[in-house]
């Protein structure tokens, strides 16, 4: 199978040149997005035509952010707000490990819906975990570097 007809970067890393291509298309999507703004783009079609597409703020970003992905080398899978996950989807976006997530369902940490005998993460429950968790750690990052700098380790 070529690179060409790949579905996805959800199981494989991008190749040399889809890093190369991406990194093209990024250098020049970063040069027309503007904050806040719609992004303008002229696309040449087939027969030398030319069609105009205007990208609102946030997918102009989301496009940019899924160009640094695929430009860096990563892969990557979308996960869409209203999917349900496996334990072990909810495990590896939050790199942990499955038992230590089930903990954390267990303990009401984060909400779930049972499936016969298998556990369903909603995405946007686990996307405000991962977000109170991820405050939760700055903040900690932050009491400890003040705590640093009084005690004059810095």
């Amino acid at each position: 199978m070529t690179a060409l007809t790949q579905d996805s970067f959800a199981e494989r890393l991008p190749t040399e040149i889809e890093v190369d291509n991406a990194d093209h298309l990024r250098k020049i999507m970063a040069g027309l997005v503007r904050d806040e703004e719609p992004t303008h783009l002229q696309l040449a079609l087939e027969k030398g035509e030319m069609a105009d597409v205007t990208l609102s703020p946030a997918i102009a970003k989301t496009f940019l952010q899924v160009l640094r992905l695929i430009s860096s080398g990563k892969g990557f899978r979308l996960i869409p707000v209203g999917a349900e996950l496996t334990t072990q989807q909810a495990a590896d976006h939050l790199n942990v490990s499955r038992p230590f997530l089930i903990k954390l369902l267990e303990a009401g940490e984060i909400p779930f819906a049972k499936t016969g005998r298998h556990r369903r993460i909603k995405a946007e429950d686990l996307f405000a975990y991962k977000a109170m968790r991820d405050g939760r750690r700055a903040d900690a990052l932050s009491d400890m570097a003040k705590l640093d700098a009084e005690k004059g380790y810095l």
